[in-house]
């Protein structure tokens, strides 16, 4: 190989390791941002919730009962769903049967299942939420913050990650 022939390479190779650092340090930065934003958001449930006097549940246990809605569900199909991971789900239904924020009921087929659904309490919690959700939503498009294609293209990308995520999971041995 000729010395220009080494030189290219090496810049070739010097370039792709600067891209690759570059990558890795917003990969890095992107990380960093999705969990302060879904801490952000729980401050902000929690927030919401001070201020219409409900202080017996927290945003956790708020944001479970969003994501149920008008469904029945165990906790399996909660984790299923990617919402929750393990005894975080269980505790956190438990607490909200105990308060009457939902209703349980063991299935019929397999007796160590429990189905919940919302009672009408959970349902006034789940509207608490789903009205800060559409404000929220308000507010980032009067303040030009993001428009449909924003926001479409910031799903996107996450669908992305969320996908490659799952398939190191399922695929590692």
């Amino acid at each position: 190989m000729s010395i220009h022939a080494d030189l290219d390479v090496a810049a070739t190779d010097g370039m792709t390791a600067a891209r690759s650092a570059a990558f890795m340090a917003s990969y890095l930065d992107a990380l960093t941002l999705v969990e302060r934003l879904h801490r952000l958001l729980l401050d902000v449930i929690k927030d919401e919730f001070e201020r219409v006097g409900v202080l017996e549940i927290n945003a956790v246990q708020a944001l479970l009962l969003f994501n149920v809605g008008e469904n029945e569900v165990t906790a399996g199909e909660l984790k299923t769903r990617g919402y929750y991971q393990g005894s975080n789900v269980s505790y956190n239904l438990k607490k909200l049967v105990d308060m009457g924020y939902m209703h349980h009921q063991r299935s019929e087929i397999d007796r160590r299942s429990v189905r919940v659904r919302l009672t009408e309490k959970g349902r006034e919690v789940r509207n608490v939420v789903e009205q800060l959700f559409a404000t929220h939503a308000d507010g980032l498009v009067d303040r030009n913050v993001l428009d449909q294609n924003g926001i479409e293209e910031i799903t996107t990308s996450l669908r992305r990650v969320e996908r490659y995520w799952t398939e190191q999971i399922r695929y590692i041995y």
